[in-house]
């Protein structure tokens, strides 16, 4: 059965319960559900071949109908993530000392045009797109999230985005 994860954008403990996601999908037809953490990871099996984009709506009405959530989702396959981890795709990079590693799914790549890379503002920088993923490397400080508004400024409000450890623990899930 093809393994999949949806990666909920904006799901926080406090807004979302982990088991009641989990509830939904399995009310929905999805099977082997497995929550991950508590910021919107959720593994699923199909029984059936179906598009990325359907999975996704798919997800979406599954949370809503049973549990009045409204998440936008992005699914990608165990087996596309593990491809993601192996490659390695920050090697090419040189990250600055305390860099944290973030991987930044756009739910719509096609509809995402190619923007010039890398875009650097304050400590945040992002590197490389590859295909519907975006590497980001930033560095903590006071200033806050400044590589999610970076994020956001130049491939819209259609992402969501996670560390290398957890888009690591997803594959393996």
């Amino acid at each position: 059965m093809p393994r999949h994860v949806a990666l909920l954008r904006g799901v926080s403990p406090m807004n979302c319960r982990m088991p009641v996601l989990k509830r939904c999908l399995e009310d929905a037809g999805f099977t082997d559900v497995k929550t991950l953490l508590s910021s919107g990871n959720v593994a699923f099996s199909t029984t059936r071949a179906a598009s990325t984009a359907t999975l996704q709506q798919r997800v979406e009405k599954a949370m809503l109908d049973g549990a009045g959530y409204r998440f936008a989702t992005v699914v990608r396959s165990t087996a596309h993530l593990q491809r993601l981890i192996d490659d390695d795709p920050f090697a090419e990079f040189e990250l600055p000392a305390g860099g944290k590693r973030v991987v930044t799914f756009l739910r719509e790549p096609e509809a995402v045009a190619e923007v010039e890379l890398p875009i650097s503002l304050h400590d945040a920088h992002i590197l490389k797109r590859i295909g519907g993923e975006v590497l980001c490397v930033y560095l903590p400080n006071e200033k806050g999230p400044v590589f999610m508004q970076l994020l956001e400024k130049t491939f819209g409000k259609s992402i969501t985005t996670r560390t290398l450890d957890t888009v690591a623990r997803c594959a393996a899930a």
